[in-house]
């Protein structure tokens, strides 16, 4: 986080290295030069214009007392935010010693009834987002704060001129709030995590619902077979052209948005750093042990203030292992670490909908624990959005960092350049919906809550989503600002990652065809034709392929199979002209963002893509099994296995030799035998 800290000066470490993962000892510091403010203490604190900080002054030198004013000042912050961000000093010490100056209760909640709340459960559930908490004795009300923001210079302010209200209020810290939260509304939190899009829009839902009538399938089902079995050589026919047709507008829709112009705004936004937005950071973590630590080093990085940073790690309750690593970094805030409840599917949208009534940031970015963002994302995508109000989502561009890693990186790479770099970019541009990417989505906090946040029951909720917004009439766009993730490397992993997207794609396309004629009307013929082809025909061209595949190589293996006499037409030759213009197509495209991300040299993979597409296909067909079978299972995929970084290698080029140990970067997977 750019300026992480009070002042390089003062905390006596280079603003060139990353926010450490694990703080050092928090006195251990070198004073800046004394000014003529700084040489007497109790003039100090006589004319300081942070009265939260008096009720510290001793812990501290007055160096780093006076560097937290200024940048208090710079950021319209309390000045005990900055020393909180800057881990000098512990959020439960702070609020104590606030209330003792102060003559107020600290209360830490520990042993407070719920019945002690008059607050609803829903209600309670806000109280931790608005830091907050009603109590009731009797007749007798007392509000618990949890401060943030400016609320302990206000509080500090408004006790020291002489109010009684004092005795109406008691201090806690976030932390405890929280947990007194989740220890009361862990129900209600589950409820909301798990069915608040169920029971709000039940139509926009994959949720189970009740079974319907098979009659109009059955007497579907009967037509088929009789037309089937009346004119066998020119249904086949039919079925053949239609779905060559669709494939090859597959096809022409990659050409056409990856021929678009796009543009981002001409200019850069430059707010000061007192006029950003809180802007919330969410990471749903499950056994991600591994890559935990250098996702915390990375949002260390990112050049936003860490005092208007607000983010939620989100862990299951039996990953212990995860939360053993979250326990030894000792994160205080920005960080709050959440348990997603126990309740509904084990999905990563369910856990993002956990921590959604929490957010306090006017905008929200999703990353994953594998995810290095660019330093300038967050400005970048404020950037856009002050650009253009109308926009509710803004999607990075995502890249694979462990290309070398295999062929399958490779082509993984080659895949995520056209897609994020070509393709999206040429949508967005033509306003048309966009299946956003599972990570490194910015969006309005508002809108993401007005339009039901995620689909806990699809498992690829970024597609859905992005589907919604547009049902919605909300702009989604595509940022110059790159995430670097970790990419499946080995056969397996790869195959249950790519099963899971496929039957993803097809859970949104059957849920938003429930009613074609909505989505008609919501998306216009345009996006109506584009949702068809991105998600209904992304599934359809790996599900027929083989077919296509099988049917021409057996004409070649078999002349004669097409003869009109044979009674069984098959156009072969339609079959080879679709499976060379689809592969013309998603080439044409992968190699144009390789040659945008400068990676021209791994464009022999491309050579690879009829292979890929192979595998596809058995993840396709893969996926439509499970679908029937366990549709709402998550198959996760592991993350720190990587071997080969192109990030950490870039940096290299430009800084000169980095250790590779150094905090924030690549470290190779420790082998077997260690």
């Amino acid at each position: 986080m750019q300026g992480a800290g009070i002042n390089a000066a003062v905390l006596g470490r280079s603003e060139e290295k990353p926010w450490p993962a694990v703080a050092a000892d928090p006195l251990s510091i070198v004073p800046a030069a004394p000014s003529d403010d700084d040489s007497d203490p109790q003039s100090r604190s006589e004319n300081a214009n942070c009265p939260e900080l008096d009720c510290i002054r001793s812990w501290l030198p007055e160096g780093v007392l006076a560097a937290a004013e200024r940048r208090s000042a710079e950021l319209g912050v309390g000045a005990d935010r900055v020393l909180l961000a800057s881990r000098l000093i512990a959020e439960d010490d702070y609020v104590q010693a606030l209330a003792a100056s102060l003559n107020v209760v600290f209360d830490p909640l520990t042993d407070t009834p719920r019945s002690d709340c008059p607050l609803t459960d829903d209600r309670l559930i806000d109280a931790v987002a608005a830091g907050l908490l009603p109590l009731q004795w009797e007749d007798d009300f007392v509000f618990v704060i949890a401060p943030r923001g400016v609320a302990a210079r206000r509080m500090a302010g408004l006790f020291a001129s002489g109010s009684d209200l004092g005795r109406r209020f008691r201090f806690t810290s976030s932390q405890r709030l929280q947990q007194f939260v989740a220890r009361h509304g862990n129900e209600v939190l589950g409820r909301l995590a798990a069915d608040s899009l169920r029971l709000a829009r039940p139509d926009l839902s994959a949720a189970p619902r009740a079974r319907q009538p098979v009659a109009t399938t059955l007497v579907s089902v009967a037509a088929f077979a009789g037309l089937l079995l009346a004119a066998p050589a020119q249904v086949i026919a039919l079925i053949d052209v239609t779905l060559a047709a669709i494939f090859l507008a597959w096809s022409a829709l990659r050409m056409f948005g990856s021929s678009v112009k796009h543009r981002e705004p001409n200019r850069r936004i430059k707010l000061a750093d007192s006029e950003l937005p809180v802007y919330t950071i969410i990471a749903a973590l499950y056994r991600e042990a591994a890559s935990v630590e250098n996702l915390v080093a990375s949002l260390g990085q990112l050049d936003y203030p860490p005092e208007k940073l607000d983010i939620k790690l989100v862990i299951e309750p039996d990953d212990a292992e995860t939360r053993a690593v979250l326990t030894r970094l000792r994160l205080g805030p920005p960080f709050e670490i959440l348990t997603a409840p126990n309740a509904g599917p084990r999905t990563k949208p369910k856990a993002l909908n956990a921590a959604l009534p929490f957010a306090r940031g006017s905008f929200t970015v999703i990353y994953d624990a594998e995810d290095r963002p660019e330093r300038h994302q967050l400005r970048r995508a404020l950037d856009m959005f002050l650009d253009d109000a109308a926009l509710a989502c803004v999607q990075a561009r995502l890249t694979i960092d462990n290309t070398a890693d295999s062929w399958l990186t490779r082509i993984f790479t080659a895949e995520y350049a056209g897609q994020f770099d070509v393709f999206l970019p040429g949508l967005a541009a033509l306003r048309l919906p966009l299946p956003l990417g599972g990570s490194s989505n910015h969006f309005r906090t508002a809108v993401l809550r007005e339009v039901g946040g995620w689909d806990p029951y699809n498992v690829t909720e970024d597609a859905d989503l992005g589907m919604r917004l547009s049902r919605c009439s909300y702009g989604s766009a595509v940022i110059a600002s790159t995430t670097y993730e970790e990419a499946p490397a080995r056969l397996v992993p790869w195959l249950r990652q790519r099963t899971r997207w496929f039957k993803g794609w097809t859970k949104t396309w059957l849920v938003h065809m429930r009613a074609p004629h909505r989505l008609l009307r919501d998306l216009g013929l345009s996006g109506f034709l584009t949702f068809q082809l991105v998600v209904g025909g992304n599934v359809l061209a790996a599900l027929i392929y083989p077919i296509f595949l099988a049917g021409v190589l057996y004409e070649f293996a078999m002349p004669g199979l097409s003869d009109p006499e044979t009674n069984l037409a098959i156009p072969v030759g339609l079959h080879a002209a679709t499976l060379v213009a689809g592969f013309f197509a998603s080439a044409f495209v992968s190699w144009r963002g390789l040659l945008q991300r400068g990676l021209t040299a791994s464009s022999w993979v491309l050579a690879l893509m009829p292979l890929h597409w192979l595998l596809l296909s058995v993840a396709a067909w893969r996926a439509l099994y499970q679908l029937l079978r366990d549709p709402y299972y998550w198959e996760k995929t592991e993350h720190g296995l990587a071997h080969t970084s192109r990030r950490h290698a870039a940096i290299e080029r430009m800084m000169g030799k980095v250790p590779r140990n150094e905090p924030g970067l690549w470290q190779p997977r420790a082998s077997p035998a260690a």
